[in-house]
């Protein structure tokens, strides 16, 4: 193999400008042009320019959305109010309950567990001549949000219409009137729930 010369003494005349520098200071470029080192230009990073892929859409691991199950709305303890005696209007006290007006729902007592029945709901306690199997049967009431007074419905105010609503109790009338009762742990919601609790 041939040995070179240093070229320590040596000049070189530049591809780029056409001057002379010492041939130890040039350098080569990317594109073979032999250049002082002051002229030297990288290469322009565009002309290989790195592939991108499109964006990533798909998560990992992901969680689905799902439809929530329905669920019932607590009624506080003793928050059923009979309107007056002989009548089968029934005024209930249920802060936010967040139900649909002239609608059917289903109440339900607290709940307990039966013997070969597992987990159940228990009725309402009876009251001023309202039983507790009548308010929970099983075909629900159709409600009416806001308090029944004066033999009207009263919703004029929010509070009026989001934390009471009314209905009808079939076969059974107030003794008295004005009396509360129901007991605690009463619920309202749907005529069906989870099929594994059971109505």
């Amino acid at each position: 193999m041939s040995k070179y010369a240093t070229g320590k003494h040596s000049k070189a005349i530049s591809d780029r400008s056409g001057m002379e520098f010492p041939y130890r200071e040039m350098v080569r470029e990317w594109n073979g042009s032999f250049v002082h080192y002051t002229e030297y230009e990288p290469k322009q990073p565009q002309l290989e320019p790195k592939p991108i892929g499109g964006d990533g859409i798909a998560l990992i691991e992901v969680r689905p959305d799902r439809t929530e199950p329905a669920t019932t709305v607590r009624i506080v303890d003793n928050g059923f109010e009979t309107y007056e005696a002989g009548s089968g209007i029934i005024n209930v006290f249920s802060p936010g309950h967040g139900l649909t007006d002239n609608t059917v729902y289903r109440f339900r007592g607290p709940p307990t567990t039966s013997a070969g029945s597992g987990f159940v709901y228990a009725d309402p306690e009876s009251f001023d001549g309202i039983s507790g199997s009548n308010i929970a049967k099983a075909a629900g009431y159709t409600i009416r949000t806001g308090k029944y007074k004066n033999g009207a419905r009263d919703a004029s105010s929010d509070y009026l219409a989001t934390n009471f609503f009314f209905f009808t109790v079939d076969t059974n009338t107030a003794t008295s009137g004005n009396i509360k009762g129901g007991g605690y742990g009463c619920s309202v919601g749907p005529i069906t729930i989870s099929p594994w609790l059971k109505n």
